[in-house]
């Protein structure tokens, strides 16, 4: 996955890439993933790639809406609470019935929410209505079935009239035989996978969410629960970037950290491919003496895979300078690297790695919302010529205001825990003052 031709730099500078065109390379080079067909509890979070439609009316059949009784509305007609409609109860209704007794003039049929309407009955009437065939006052709750032998039989006295339909779900009434339940393009949430298992779909054909594998380099880095030596700092990096891969929409693998070794790290790297869609990679990306993702993958799959490698990048933007971005192994699996600062790899991720993921899963919004806000600053903000510029902020949708958090550090993991949007300094901009609008990534 080789850099298009206006990367190549004119004679004695290096290109200076800007954000835009860089993303536009990665989206250009990743691909949606070859659909599969996956059961519900698998689909979720994927996109279907298949229209779907209805088999069978929902609901398949006449049922009732609430718990009481079935009944012929001629039979009600004028019932009030002083003279009331006294019926014979010939039987209960429960959902999942089989046989259904008829309801004939005069009688009515005990009925339960979501059982099918018997024939003859043409309305339900709520047992609140009634007095549940205990001969009293109104009911306040249907009585157990069985209960000292009364209400599914004996007579039930109906204190009000009913019109035809009422409280009866109607067949179809929801969606008909042959109607579009889902078209192809949604994403399938909750609501959409309980839709197509009421519909008795139990697989769906959909392009898979994609397994990204994420590890830091860096032999300072050590796991969490560990006890810190000199000079040595945990790892956040990975855990981070797993959970925003998760958060993206992938399935996202986590790899400890890796020394700085460039032979260890390229030899992890192909044990990771067998389970990767994508591969991201943090730190080892500048012009140190140490970068081994550089050292690494500069020239990896260069001879044996045509078309591989891994380009490494100096962008406009600050932070983020150092990217990485190509492919490797027999699969030409995308890999994205990354700066190795906190920061610098958590806003890469959002701006190149997360629409990655996206597009991956073929997925038409790629990228984060984007809004104009007011700037609630305390003092001018300044920013580096010829850079974009994000820091961390906190967007008030209610004051259409954003409040930068902490300062322009690319170390500074707290203040991007507080924050919720990244405030977009354009590369033209060298300062920007309090109350003026600006663009706004909303990440939280």
């Amino acid at each position: 996955m080789s850099s298009t031709a206006e990367s190549v730099p004119a004679a004695g500078h290096e290109r200076l890439w800007s954000v835009d065109d860089h993303l536009a390379d990665i989206l250009a080079a990743v691909h949606p993933l070859d659909p599969i067909e996956l059961q519900l509890p698998d689909a979720q979070g994927c996109v279907l790639v298949e229209d779907v439609t209805v088999p069978v009316a929902l609901p398949p059949f006449d049922n009732s809406s609430m718990d009481g009784y079935a009944v012929r509305t001629a039979d009600v007609a004028g019932a009030t609470d002083e003279f009331p409609a006294v019926l014979t109860v010939i039987g209960d209704v429960a959902a999942g019935s089989g046989a259904l007794p008829e309801v004939g003039p005069g009688q009515a049929a005990r009925i339960m929410t979501g059982a099918p309407l018997p024939p003859g009955a043409e309305a339900v009437v709520p047992v609140e209505w009634t007095d549940g065939g205990a001969g009293g006052a109104a009911a306040t709750s249907m009585r157990p079935a069985g209960a000292g032998g009364e209400g599914a039989s004996g007579e039930v006295r109906v204190f009000r009239s009913a019109e035809a339909r009422a409280h009866v779900r109607s067949r179809g009434s929801d969606v008909r035989a042959g109607d579009l339940a889902l078209e192809a393009g949604t994403v399938l949430g909750p609501p959409q996978i309980g839709l197509l298992a009421a519909i008795g779909r139990g697989s769906v054909r959909v392009r898979p969410r994609p397994r990204v594998v994420v590890l830091s380099t860096g032999s300072e880095l050590i796991q969490p629960g560990e006890e810190l030596g000199e000079g040595q700092i945990y790892d956040s990096n990975s855990f981070a970037l797993t959970a925003a891969a998760r958060d993206a929409g992938a399935i996202a693998y986590r790899v400890g950290a890796v020394t700085d070794d460039a032979d260890t790290l390229r030899a992890t790297i192909e044990d990771q491919l067998i389970r990767a869609d994508m591969v991201v990679t943090t730190g080892g990306v500048s012009v140190g003496a140490y970068d081994v993702v550089k050292e690494a993958l500069s020239s990896v799959g260069d001879e044996d895979e045509p078309g591989g490698g891994v380009d490494f990048r100096k962008l406009a933007m600050q932070p983020g300078k150092p990217q990485g971005f190509g492919s490797i192994g027999p699969e030409h699996t995308p890999l994205l690297a990354l700066p190795g600062n906190p920061v610098s790899s958590y806003v890469s991720f959002e701006l190149f790695v997360r629409p990655a993921i996206r597009a991956l899963m073929g997925r038409e919004d790629v990228h984060r919302p984007v809004v104009r806000a007011t700037l609630a600053a305390g003092k001018t903000l300044s920013s580096p010529a010829g850079r974009r510029q994000f820091l961390r902020g906190t967007y008030n949708a209610e004051e259409g205001t954003i409040t930068p958090v902490g300062g322009s550090g690319s170390h500074l993991v707290a203040a991007l825990a507080h924050a919720d949007a990244l405030i977009v300094i354009p590369e033209e901009s060298v300062s920007v003052e309090p109350g003026t609008d600006v663009d706004v990534v909303l990440i939280g």
